[in-house]
């Protein structure tokens, strides 16, 4: 408190751009909502749903390694069903471009650790500029690099997420007062 009061005294460009830097970072006080818990079950029973038809799907297929980006869908598909992250364009769209992009990257460079790091900034710019965002297309770009799971990991990826928004739209949809998705493209 006293040293930001200092900082706001001087006549420094470097210590005014410094102090408003820090109060940055004290973030804003929010009151939390009330936890609907009747929701939370609503959520989990969906997700459960999802993940089990997912899973059975990508064991049987030989990846397992695709149930950790597809249970991250899961959580915000059914937790966040309100959210723009979690409509059909950004899971569908953003596990799409990701895993391709990573794909591609992984059969010209190979995978190391800067692969690794260019593929996830990659992602990320594609999906801002196709507003697709989804973070669990960049765990699916990471995975496929880092497991180096070839071409068959996209199918199974898209079958998943494409299982994951059918689950979703069939099932919130059962609920007066769920809705998804809230838009599809």
């Amino acid at each position: 408190m006293q040293i930001e009061k200092s900082f706001a005294q001087t006549k420094s460009p470097f210590l005014s751009y410094l102090s408003s830097y820090a109060k940055k970072m004290k973030g804003e006080l929010k009151e939390e909502p009330k936890i609907n818990y009747r929701d939370a079950v609503v959520s989990s029973i969906g997700g459960l749903i999802a993940i089990i038809i997912s899973s059975a799907i990508a064991l049987a297929l030989g990846y397992p390694m695709a149930l950790a980006p597809i249970g991250a869908s899961c959580v915000l598909v059914f937790g966040a069903h309100k959210g723009p992250l979690s409509q059909p364009r950004h899971v569908l769209g953003g596990h799409l471009l990701a895993t391709v992009s990573a794909l591609i990257i992984w059969s010209l460079f190979h995978r190391s650790l800067i692969t690794i790091a260019i593929v996830l900034a990659f992602v990320l710019i594609l999906m801002i500029l196709t507003k697709t965002v989804h973070p669990p297309a960049a765990a699916s770009a990471i995975v496929a690099i880092n497991t180096q799971a070839g071409w068959g990991y996209l199918g199974i990826i898209m079958i998943c997420a494409c299982v994951v928004v059918l689950i979703s739209t069939v099932y919130n949809n059962l609920f007066q007062d769920r809705q998804y998705p809230r838009y599809w493209v």
